[in-house]
């Protein structure tokens, strides 16, 4: 069943915002709690987290009137959101700390924190922040870095869950939108003459799939963006900026 458009600034009210901003949350603690907070790591991982946030944001916005450059923000959002997954799992596999299977009992729990939130409250979507935020504390403050980790990880999963349902719905009303008109919004140009920096995003040489940028974290060249595939891991094509 599709989902009706969504208002001008009802993003606030989504599950998807309501979620990244939870992780968003949690990474920036958990940096704060578990790794150095000025060093490299930490800064890529918040940064992450906080772009998947405000993209997430800015797609629901734009789904009033999807083009096709309105499906590549929710895309980079959930490009961006993957990579702060592996940052967990690279945590969690560094420290030879145990990965929680999907599935799993701790995986189920955190999953159905936010129905157990609904017991009091027929709509969630109304609650307070700090509200949201106690549904899943018992895991997000925990002391074990662990149980921290792993609880991102599966609110990540929930995430792309969600980011996945909404880049079928646009990808489904941009279908029906015909080609004439998403060809006439992707060649918008200003009153330079100069088109969209935002239209401007290459296809993998690859695969074909979108692109977004991503910055280089170590060796020689740590801290120059580049344009990678939305597909990584499983396509690693890259375009230099």
């Amino acid at each position: 069943m599709s989902t009706p458009p969504i208002p001008n600034g009802g993003f606030r009210t989504t599950a998807t915002f309501q979620v990244a901003t939870i992780i968003y949350d949690g990474t920036y603690w958990f940096c704060e709690q578990c790794l150095e907070p000025r060093s490299r790591m930490a800064d890529e991982m918040i940064q992450a987290a906080r772009y998947g946030r405000q993209k997430s944001a800015e797609g629901i916005r734009a789904m009033v009137a999807p083009s096709k450059v309105d499906l590549r923000i929710l895309k980079a959002g959930r490009a961006r959101l993957e990579e702060l997954q592996l940052d967990f799992e690279d945590f969690l596999r560094h420290r030879r700390l145990p990965q929680w299977a999907a599935g799993s009992a701790e995986a189920r729990a955190v999953h159905d924190a936010s129905k157990n939130g609904r017991k009091d409250r027929s709509d969630q979507s109304n609650l307070p922040d700090q509200e949201r935020w106690a549904l899943y504390a018992p895991w997000l403050e925990h002391k074990d870095p662990a149980v921290r980790a792993n609880a991102l990880i599966c609110l990540i999963h929930q995430a792309h869950f969600l980011l996945d349902q909404q880049i079928a719905e646009a990808d489904a009303r941009l279908a029906g939108n015909g080609f004439a008109d998403r060809q006439q919004r992707n060649n918008q140009t200003d009153r330079t003459g100069q088109s969209d920096s935002s239209d401007q995003i290459p296809a993998c040489p690859r695969c074909g799939k979108d692109m977004v940028l991503r910055t280089v974290k170590t060796g020689q060249n740590a801290g120059k963006q580049f344009w990678g595939c939305t597909g990584y891991p499983d396509c690693r094509g890259v375009v230099n900026l």
